[in-house]
């Protein structure tokens, strides 16, 4: 009868498989990921994710399909105009990666970043003392090592209202007035977030507001709302006010990050899409749309000053 291959493989069987020495074994797991598990001091290693380890480390993999890790780039989060554009930019100009972006929400982006379903999670999620953002969600939300943080944009956020501004909303206690409907954004969204913190901080009950439970999913849906006349108002970003031709009312500037695993910053994709922040093209982007700040753009926030 044929002898079955062993399920589980010692650092000599590894090496001897991969024709390096023990010690390079070693630096595989740290650095580039290699299964493995110790078991009573020893490491141990599941043949099947070895395997896969390898096939995944392939290059010119013979196939239909040219996606690989080193050409898809997978950004998954806070929902925001200048990034679906600066996407749609940075897929034209650059032929051998091409990213995506999954609207998640700010929380959502952070737990698709926890199981490693992106690259890129984008937040705006202000702390409680109004300071600072994502960093308390971060240590919520994240197993393992805190992601780096960089620097996006700043970008405005306030009341979208009807042009001429109709039912005189002046701040954020306006939207608990009876006669005024807003629309929202969905449970799990920096926006949603920031809104409850507003209205509690104005005295304001939230779950009272009118149209406090019709939620969309993007900057664009509660704008179009207002626009319509289907709400009167909806929290939201002024580049979107702008587009929609609405009126504005600025509530507080917000920082909008960039999350990314340390084990995976340098990862080509995530390099390349970052390098692409310093060009041109798209600062002369963002200069289309109004409310941004590119003051930090590409810094890092965390780890560093």
């Amino acid at each position: 009868m044929p002898e079955h291959p062993k399920t589980f493989l010692s650092t000599k069987e590894v090496a001897e498989l991969l024709d390096v020495n023990e010690k390079v074994v070693y630096s595989l797991i740290s650095e580039k990921g290699l299964p493995a598990c110790k078991v009573t001091g020893k490491w141990i290693f599941p043949r099947h994710l070895v395997e896969k380890w390898i096939e995944s480390h392939v290059i010119n993999y013979p196939g239909d399909s040219p996606v690989t890790s080193e050409t898809l780039l997978v950004i998954a989060g806070s929902n925001d105009p200048l990034m679906e554009r600066t996407i749609a930019l940075y897929n034209s100009k650059r032929g051998d990666t091409l990213a995506v972006f999954g609207s998640t929400g700010s929380l959502g982006g952070l737990k698709a970043l926890n199981r490693k379903l992106c690259h890129i999670a984008t937040s705006h999620l202000m702390h409680s003392d109004e300071e600072e953002y994502n960093f308390a969600y971060l240590e919520e939300h994240i197993d393992g090592p805190l992601p780096a943080v960089v620097n996006f944009c700043f970008r405005e956020q306030g009341i979208m209202v009807a042009k001429g501004n109709p039912k005189r909303i002046e701040n954020i206690a306006s939207l608990a007035k009876t006669g005024i409907k807003i629309a929202n954004r969905q449970k799990g969204t920096g926006t949603r977030l920031l809104l409850e913190h507003e209205l509690k901080k104005a005295g304001a009950d939230p779950s009272k507001v009118n149209g406090y439970e019709n939620e969309f999913p993007t900057h664009l849906a509660v704008g179009l709302e207002v626009l319509s006349g289907r709400a009167d108002a909806a929290l939201g970003i002024k580049a979107m006010a702008s587009l929609l031709n609405l009126d504005f009312i600025p509530v507080r500037k917000e920082r909008y990050d960039l999350l990314i695993l340390k084990d995976r910053f340098f990862d080509k994709p995530i390099q390349r899409f970052l390098s692409f922040l310093q060009d041109e093209a798209f600062k002369n982007l963002a200069s289309t749309l109004d409310g941004y700040d590119l003051g930090m753009t590409g810094k890092m926030v965390f780890p560093g000053s």
